[in-house]
């Protein structure tokens, strides 16, 4: 199910995790640990609102390729992948947003 894009750059984040810290950004941030790389989410979090804020259109996706790149990072620190998170959006198309939202309770 997932795009081959991601299953690429899941590879990748996957085989950082047995680098070493300082031979790439990636493996460094590993090795700094879940709230470091929580950090970099929020901080990418908060500059893709101001993008969407300021309407640039090409500043809108850079920071979501950011946003989306951490958030990665994270599946693959926590040994979840992104086909997860894909499987979870198809289980939720073409139900109503009200009704996935009640059957939480």
């Amino acid at each position: 199910m997932a795009d081959p894009i991601l299953t690429s750059l899941a590879e990748v984040l996957e085989a950082r995790k047995q680098a070493a810290p300082d031979s790439s950004y990636v493996a460094a941030l590993y090795a700094k640990g879940t709230d470091a790389i929580l950090k970099k989410i929020g901080e990418e979090a908060t500059e893709m609102v101001m993008a969407a804020k300021d309407g640039d259109a090409d500043k809108i996706i850079y920071e979501t390729a950011d946003l989306w790149f951490h958030t990665l990072v994270l599946l693959a620190h926590q040994g979840l992948s992104p086909d997860a998170v894909l499987q979870e959006l198809g289980r939720r198309f073409g139900v109503s947003g009200l009704e996935e939202k009640a059957s939480r309770k």
